[in-house]
C-alpha cells in the first residue's frame, strides 16, 4: 500500500517538477522503481523490450502501483532501464557512451563552442556538464554534449558502442527510444528534472549511479562485427580447405572457390551468432566444431545458389560469371549436389549427442524440402505465367526464403543446447522475417531497370499479386499481355508500369512488409535470452535500415541563438 500512496503523489509532483526539491522526487522515484523491480523480476523480462511490449508492462505497473495515466512515459523509461540494467552493468565502461544535453549547461554564460559533433566543453565549472564528462571520460566512456547528433547513430551502427546513459527531455526521449529500440543498444536514460531547452536540471546522483553500474558478470550483448570478421576468417581459401578436409578433385576446387568467393556471410553468421548467444560463449576464438557448423551452413546456401541461377538462367551473381555460365550446366549441377552433401556430412562429424545431431539434421533436411518446394512453386507459374494472388506468393516467400534464416538460426540455437520450444519461435520469427525481407525485394526491384525486373523476368512478385487483385478487366488485360509474352514493346512495358503505378501496389506492399516486419519482432518478446534477442532485433534492424537520423526539439534554432 506504500508503493500506492507514494506513487499517486508522484505523477502529480513531476508534472510540476520544477517546485519539487531533488530530494524529494528521488525518494519518490525510488518507490515506482521498487514496484518495476518487483515486476521485472518476477515476470523475468528481458531486454530489449519492443515498444508494444513496454506499453503492455506500463499499463499494468501503473494501474498496480496506482499511478495517474499521465506517469505512464516516465514508468516506461524506468522501466525499460530496468530491462537492461544487468546488461549494461556487463558491458566495460570503454564500450559505453554518455550523451549529455546541450540545455544541460549556463545558457547565458557557457563559453563554450559547437562543432558539427555538438558542444566543445571548456570545463569552466559553471554547470554540471564539465565534472560529468572529465569524471566519465577518466573512466573510459566515450562523451558527446549533443542531442540527435548523427554520430551518435553512426556510433550504434559500426558497434563502436554497446551501451548509452542518456539523459534528456521526456518528449526526446520519446522520439530516440525508436530507434535505439531498433539498434537494440543497451541504455539507461535519465530524464530531466525541469525541461526547456534551455538551464534545464537532472537529478546527479541519479546520473552518477549509472556512469558507475558495473558487475562482472550478466547477460552481455554480442559485438556482432567482430563475429562478422571471425566468420569471414573461415571461409579464407586454404583454411577453409583444411577444416572441410578436402582434396584436390576438380569438383571439390570448384566448390571450393564458391564457398570461399563473394557474399555476405549472413546465414552463416546467424548460426555462429545464435550458438554463442544461447551457450552463453565469451570466448575470443570460436571452437572448430562451430566453424565446421558455419561452413555447413554456407554449404546449403551457396549449392542453392547455384541451383537456382541455372533454373532462373541468371548469368551473373555477385559481378562475375554464374558456375554453369563458367563451366557448364552437367559441372554446375555436381558441385551444388556435392556442397549439400558436405553440408550433411559436416552435420554428422560435430561433437554433439546423437540426439541433438538428429535434431540438427532434421531441421537441414526440412528447410532443403521446403526450400524445394517454394522453388518449384515459383518455377511452375514462372512456366505458364498468369494470374496470382497475393496469398499464393506469400505462400512461396514462406517456402522459398524464409527457411535460409530458419535452418541457420535454429542449427546454432540447437547445437547450443537450445530446445524444441527455442527452435519454434526462431521458426515463426524466420517465416516473418523472411516473408518481409522478400517483399522489400520485390519493391527495391520494381523501382529497377526494367529489363531486370522480376515482373518482366516472369518471376512471381508481390506487386503483380496486388495489381491483379486490384485490376478492372481492361488493366488485367494489359498485365496478362505482357505476362504472357504477347506485348513485348517498349510501349507495352511503359503502359504495364503505368497501370502498376496507377493501383499503387508499391503502397499496398510496404504496409504488408511493415505487418510481417511487425511480426517478426513480435516472436521476440517469447525469447528470455538478453543477447540471442537482441541479435534477432538488429538483424531486423539492419536488413530494412531501421536507423535514420533523429532530431532534438531545439537542434535547428539553438545554434542561431548563440549566433554560431
Amino acid at each position: 500500500m506504500e508503493d500506492k500512496r507514494d506513487n499517486r503523489k508522484l505523477a502529480e509532483e513531476v508534472s510540476n517538477a520544477s517546485q519539487i526539491s531533488v530530494p524529494q522526487l528521488r525518494h519518490e522515484r525510488q518507490g515506482l522503481l521498487g514496484a518495476i523491480r518487483r515486476y521485472v523480476s518476477e515476470n523475468k523480462l528481458t531486454a530489449p523490450l519492443s515498444i508494444r511490449e513496454l506499453k503492455k508492462h506500463s499499463d499494468i505497473i501503473i494501474e498496480t502501483a496506482g499511478c495517474d495515466d499521465v506517469y505512464r512515459d516516465y514508468a516506461a523509461v524506468l522501466l525499460n532501464n530496468e530491462a537492461w540494467r544487468p546488461v549494461v552493468a556487463a558491458i566495460g565502461y570503454d564500450k559505453r557512451l554518455l550523451l549529455l544535453p546541450k540545455c544541460l549547461r549556463n545558457f547565458s554564460k557557457c563559453p563554450a563552442q559547437f562543432d558539427e559533433i555538438g558542444l566543445l566543453c571548456e570545463q569552466c565549472g559553471g554547470c554540471i556538464i564539465g565534472e560529468l564528462k572529465g569524471q566519465a571520460e577518466e573512466l573510459g566512456y566515450a562523451v558527446l554534449v549533443a542531442e540527435g547528433s548523427p554520430v551518435v547513430m553512426s556510433l550504434i551502427e559500426t558497434g563502436q558502442v554497446q551501451a548509452i546513459v542518456g539523459v534528456s527531455c521526456l518528449s526526446t526521449l520519446e522520439k530516440t527510444f525508436p530507434y535505439m529500440e531498433a539498434a537494440a543498444v543497451a541504455g539507461i536514460a535519465i530524464p530531466l528534472i525541469t525541461d526547456g531547452c534551455a538551464d534545464t536540471t537532472v537529478d546527479v546522483d541519479w546520473v552518477w549511479e549509472a556512469i558507475y553500474e558495473i558487475s562482472d558478470g550478466g547477460a552481455s550483448v554480442l559485438d556482432i562485427d567482430s563475429l562478422r570478421r571471425k566468420v569471414d576468417e573461415i571461409f579464407a581459401g586454404d583454411p577453409l580447405k583444411e577444416l572441410l578436409g578436402w582434396d584436390d578433385s576438380e569438383t571439390s576446387n570448384l566448390a571450393l572457390e564458391w564457398l570461399s568467393g563473394e557474399g555476405k556471410r549472413w546465414r552463416p553468421l546467424l548460426a555462429v551468432s545464435a550458438w554463442k548467444a544461447v551457450a552463453g560463449d565469451k570466448s575470443e576464438v570460436l571452437p572448430v566444431d562451430v566453424c565446421r557448423m558455419a561452413a555447413a551452413v554456407e554449404c546449403f546456401h551457396k549449392a542453392s545458389l547455384i541451383h537456382d541461377d541455372i533454373e532462373d538462367g541468371d548469368e551473373e551473381r555477385y559481378g562475375k560469371e554464374t558456375l554453369h555460365t563458367k563451366a557448364g550446366v552437367p559441372i554446375a549441377l555436381n558441385v551444388g549436389d556435392f556442397l549439400l552433401g558436405e553440408g550433411y556430412r559436416l552435420l554428422t562429424e560435430l561433437g554433439a549427442a546423437d540426439d541433438r545431431k538428429a535434431v540438427m539434421l532434421g531441421t537441414a533436411a526440412k528447410g532443403h524440402s521446403t526450400l524445394c518446394l517454394g522453388q518449384g512453386a515459383e518455377l511452375s507459374w514462372t512456366a505458364k505465367p498468369g494470374g496470382i494472388d497475393v496469398e499464393t506468393v506469400i505462400d512461396i516467400f514462406r517456402k522459398k526464403t524464409s527457411p535460409a534464416f530458419a535452418v541457420a538460426l535454429q542449427l546454432g540455437a540447437a547445437f547450443a543446447g537450445g530446445d524444441s520450444k527455442l527452435g519454434d519461435i526462431l521458426g515463426s520469427f524466420s517465416d516473418a522475417l523472411g516473408i518481409a525481407y522478400q517483399i522489400r525485394d520485390d519493391i527495391e526491384d520494381f523501382y529497377s531497370p526494367d529489363e531486370k525486373c522480376d515482373i518482366f523476368a516472369k518471376r512471381p512478385s508481390i506487386l503483380l499479386a496486388f495489381a491483379y487483385e486490384q485490376a478492372d478487366a481492361n488493366q488485367r488485360f494489359v498485365i496478362d499481355s505482357i505476362i504472357s509474352g504477347k506485348e513485348t514493346s517498349e510501349a507495352s512495358v511503359s503502359k504495364l508500369m503505368t497501370v502498376m503505378k496507377r493501383l499503387k501496389v508499391a503502397v499496398g506492399a510496404e504496409s504488408l512488409m511493415e505487418s510481417y516486419k511487425a511480426d517478426a519482432v513480435g516472436c521476440l518478446a517469447k525469447i528470455d535470452n538478453t543477447p540471442l534477442k537482441s541479435l534477432l532485433r538488429r538483424v531486423v534492424c539492419k536488413i530494412f535500415n531501421d536507423i535514420e537520423y533523429m532530431g532534438c526539439c531545439n537542434d535547428n534554432t539553438e545554434q542561431d541563438d548563440l549566433g554560431s
